[in-house]
């Protein structure tokens, strides 16, 4: 077994491996940005390095500063976690070259399956059915226009090297095509690094089931139970759950089957996840996600295994310790993701910004697996995940009941939060009975008057730090070091060059004033505005998209709340903007 692992991630999943080399007596190295510094995940860690940078791209995807990182810690392995680096195959060949171990399956098995046309012809070649698509990269809009004129729309383009929904879009009509492409390219780069994407048929009412394996370099192959995780908004998962429920056992064996199938036919070592459409007493494969899951501790709670530990002890080179006979399905589990987000009717804003207070429950089955506590801060670079809320239940029944239990009980404070909609959802009899599908919260489910709205006080900035160089002595030997301290404790000196001022939170009343519909339209979060739709001169009407904000990795259409003729655009493509600005002035139309 190692003595040291480095974790090459942030938030919730970092804390999650790190506990786990903890309770097995390996030591972990945490990297930070400079927003970072102070996170859990370092707190919790035995050694931090500092990637400098705020953006992922300036720290936690910047290759040449993990691999030195890498090299200086003397880790013996390293674990990507999920997002960032852990699906891709030159990070992964690059840390095996230093002779370090990679916790995840080899170059070669993330080459084929993180390249989801490539996927679909691996899955082929072992006799697993996807849903009906093409396998050319997009190069125009048109090939989509053609592909839904021939087989039907929607059409859902998906960035091939990419998955949980990011670099996603479903094209309902041919008019939709060019700018839902454009999206999807532009997402697949800010999370991925690639902009390839790819097309297929969209199902119109299919549930998302998946199946948890775990492969030794033993030639051992097992798959752990699947999970349902069809309460979704924009593709992205809100609720999952353990085992899927309401399929009959034969189809949900033959799920497990095809997914070792896929598994074993590229090779696969390590943890992963194999994913299905199943509609109507079929099932089609979807794609294979070649890491640890966000949703894994469902499987955990109903298996009784630890995923990490497993993770672990296959990179270190052990044999799986069980076979798929020993492996037994125990109750039903339910997670829900606690994003930083407003449902704000349907919405789903981001909320970046300090969370003030943070109470999570507990009692018998209550888990939680969080990336930050009380005085943390969510940062609009980074994914908005603030943690997950699981519940173990002797049925399904049990732990509906038990997840709106907890639920309940928790309280965050400074930030939104998607609890009200969790709540909804949970509650609502098509959930209950199991008729729900990957679309249902999206086009079923009232959220209207649900909000999530952040409780703030007149100002809840801790304190700023700044930045200060000294010379310090350790043993009679002079180091010269970087230190962060208070700014009350170096009185009013200046911040260092470069740093910026911390903003205000709260919304400005120009907010309200857009809410009003007097055509003084405003962001409604912190981000990065990433395509300006229209200039001055133009004509819009109510609801016409203005620009296209970005915020924790997903993109936000700022539309008109008036119709009229834009009089000024305040913003430019990159800018960065805070809840309340005004971004675009129009002047209503006579009678508007």
């Amino acid at each position: 077994m190692f003595t040291k692992v480095l974790i090459a991630n942030r938030g919730e999943i970092a804390v999650r491996v790190i506990r786990a080399c903890r309770e097995l007596g390996i030591s972990t190295v945490a990297v930070y940005s400079d927003l970072d510094r102070d996170a859990l995940h370092v707190r919790l860690a035995d050694e931090a390095y500092a990637l400098g940078g705020q953006t992922a791209a300036e720290s936690y995807i910047d290759p040449k500063k993990l691999l030195d990182v890498i090299t200086r810690s003397g880790a013996q392995a390293v674990h990507p976690g999920y997002g960032f680096f852990s699906e891709n195959s030159d990070f992964a060949k690059a840390i095996t070259d230093l002779g370090v171990a990679f916790i995840g399956p080899g170059p070669a098995a993330i080459d084929v399956m993180g390249d989801k046309i490539s996927a679909r012809h691996a899955a082929e070649r072992v006799g697993v059915s996807g849903v009906p698509g093409t396998t050319d990269i997009l190069t125009d809009s048109q090939q989509v226009v053609d592909f839904g004129n021939e087989f039907g729309f929607p059409v859902a383009i998906k960035a091939a090297y990419g998955g949980g929904g990011r670099g996603m879009k479903v094209v309902n009509a041919a008019d939709e095509a060019a700018a839902a492409l454009e999206s999807a390219q532009r997402e697949a780069v800010a999370y991925f690094g690639r902009d390839e994407c790819y097309m297929e048929r969209y199902l119109t009412k299919p549930r998302h089931v998946e199946v948890q394996l775990i492969a030794d370099t033993h030639g051992s192959c097992v798959y752990l139970g699947t999970r349902d995780c069809s309460a979704q908004r924009r593709h992205q998962k809100l609720i999952e759950e353990a085992p899927a429920p309401g399929i009959p056992n034969e189809i949900l064996t033959a799920m497990g089957e095809a997914a070792v199938k896929v598994a074993q036919g590229c090779d696969y070592v390590n943890a992963g996840t194999v994913e299905f459409l199943y509609s109507d007493g079929e099932f089609f494969y979807l794609e294979m996600n070649t890491r640890l899951q966000v949703e894994h501790p469902v499987t955990e709670l109903v298996t009784g295994m630890d995923l990490v530990e497993l993770q672990l002890r296959v990179a270190a080179g052990e044999p799986l310790p069980f076979s798929q006979a020993d492996v037994t399905i125990t109750g039903h589990a339910i997670e829900c993701r606690i994003n930083a987000e407003d449902p704000a009717g349907g919405q789903f804003l981001p909320s970046p910004g300090p969370i003030t207070a943070l109470t999570v429950p507990s009692g018998f089955g209550t888990r939680w697996d969080g990336g930050y506590e009380a005085g943390d801060e969510i940062s609009q670079y980074y994914d908005n995940l603030v943690g997950k809320l699981c519940v173990w239940g002797r049925d399904r029944d049990v732990a509906v009941a038990r997840m709106v239990r907890a639920l309940e009980e928790m309280r965050v404070e400074g930030i939104a939060t998607v609890i009200d909609a969790d709540l909804a959802i949970l509650r609502h009899p098509d959930f209950q009975a199991i008729d729900h599908s990957t679309k249902w919260v999206e086009e079923v489910l009232d959220l209207s008057g649900v909000g999530g709205a952040a409780t703030t006080g007149e100002d809840t900035d801790a304190e700023p730090k700044v930045e200060r160089n000294l010379d310090v002595e350790v043993n009679g030997r002079r180091f010269a070091v970087k230190v962060f301290v208070p700014e009350s404790q170096v009185g009013a000196a200046a911040p260092a060059p470069g740093a910026k001022p911390r903003p205000k939170r709260g919304r400005s009343s120009g907010a309200a004033a857009s809410a009003a519909g007097t055509g003084q339209i405003t962001v409604p979060m912190q981000g990065t505005i990433v395509k300006v739709v229209v200039k001055p001169g133009d004509e819009v009407a109510v609801g016409d998209p203005l620009v296209v904000l970005e915020a924790m990795k997903m993109e936000n259409n700022v539309a008109a709340d008036v119709a009229g003729t834009v009089a000024e655009v305040r913003v430019s493509t990159g800018d960065s903007v805070a809840s309340g600005d005004i971004v675009v002035m129009i002047t209503p139309a006579s009678g508007s």
